[in-house]
């Protein structure tokens, strides 16, 4: 066998020579440095070529990236408010989220307020057309800077040119729709005598029609860059309707909103931006004060409600640099004061 030879002369006791190689390898400290050396020679070549290329001028490696830098805040025009989060972000989105008659409407009209009397132009998109210009007014803002976008129709039906050609009679009457609609009776959650059709004469939600309208006004106004205030009024809106929005458009719209110094609001019942939400507020009404009974009123049971104590809890903030869940200091409440209360 090949071993013989190797065993054979180990039991002889015949010593083995080996040759000594004429040059050691470095020590490990000196084949560190050359190695990290050669790895940022190749990086640095790297970057040049990179950094040649017209379209890939501004890549800048992760190590060199600047920790993003805190927005600029505004004045919502409530200072518990602007207190508790600072006021609001701009090249932000921030959510505003609470039940029925829990403020989300006072808070939105002193933040449009606050931010009129600052010389801003507004820009106010209501998808439940539930905006009332006269509180607005009352409340103090200057609705010559306001641009007030009212989402869908009051009678979208008598606009509708397919069902007409369908042979829809003159009188109005609901001859030539599906049968679920011109019965009258309730179609996808609609009230009962308020038929929809869309373009091809079937039956749709209006919210969905509503809600298209508002995502393709948005886009229109974030891309303008002329606003200093957005908001999104989807109060009114069914959550189950609300959350069809898909989240592409959210982060859209945070993209959009990104680097502009445009803040945008987005009032709702429950929150339904997730992630792209740079701030989280969740507003509710403690109780109410009555005040004194109207002198037009013949009802002996009836009163005026003179001022609201609302809550404001801060649910969420990545607006530092660490993001916190839920801040210490969460909680504040303020109180509102009805217009009518003089």
């Amino acid at each position: 066998m090949s071993a013989s030879p190797i065993f054979s002369s180990a039991a002889m006791g015949r010593p083995f020579i080996f040759s000594l190689p004429t040059s050691f390898p470095p020590c490990p400290e000196k084949f560190a440095e050359e190695s990290t050396k050669r790895h940022a020679t190749k990086a640095a070549r790297i970057l040049a070529a990179v950094g040649a290329a017209p379209k890939l001028a501004a890549v800048v490696p992760a190590s060199r990236l600047d920790v993003r830098p805190v927005p600029e805040m505004v004045s919502s025009g409530i200072p518990q408010l602007d207190s508790l989060a600072g006021g609001l972000a701009r090249g932000c989105l921030t959510e505003i989220c609470g039940a029925a008659s829990s403020g989300r409407t006072s808070v939105l009209l002193c933040a449009l307020a606050r931010a009129t009397q600052r010389g801003e132009v507004c820009a106010l998109v209501d998808a439940g057309d539930a905006f009332d210009p006269a509180s607005a007014a009352a409340a103090g803002m200057e609705m010559s800077r306001l641009l007030w976008v009212r989402c869908g129709e009051k009678y979208p039906w008598r606009k509708n040119r397919t069902a007409a050609r369908r042979g829809s009679p003159a009188d109005g009457s609901n001859q030539g729709m599906p049968s679920d609609i011109s019965s009258g009776n309730s179609y996808q959650g609609l009230p009962s005598g308020i038929p929809q059709v869309d373009e091809n004469g079937y039956g749709f939600s209006r919210w969905e029609s509503q809600l298209g309208q508002l995502l393709k006004v948005t886009d229109l106004l974030l891309q303008s860059n002329g606003f200093g205030m957005i908001v999104l009024d989807l109060g009114d809106v069914p959550v189950q309707s609300a959350r069809r929005i898909p989240l592409a458009s959210w982060f859209r719209f945070r993209r959009a909103v990104e680097h502009t110094p445009t803040a945008l609001l987005v009032l709702e019942q429950q929150p339904i931006a997730g992630s792209c939400s740079s701030m989280l507020l969740k507003v509710s009404a403690a109780h109410a004060q009555p005040g004194n009974r109207p002198a037009h009123s013949g009802l002996t049971h009836s009163e005026l409600l003179d001022q609201f104590e609302i809550t404001v809890e801060l649910l969420c903030s990545r607006l530092g640099k660490k993001s916190e869940r839920k801040p210490v200091q969460s909680m504040t409440s303020f109180k509102s004061r009805a217009a009518w209360a003089g």
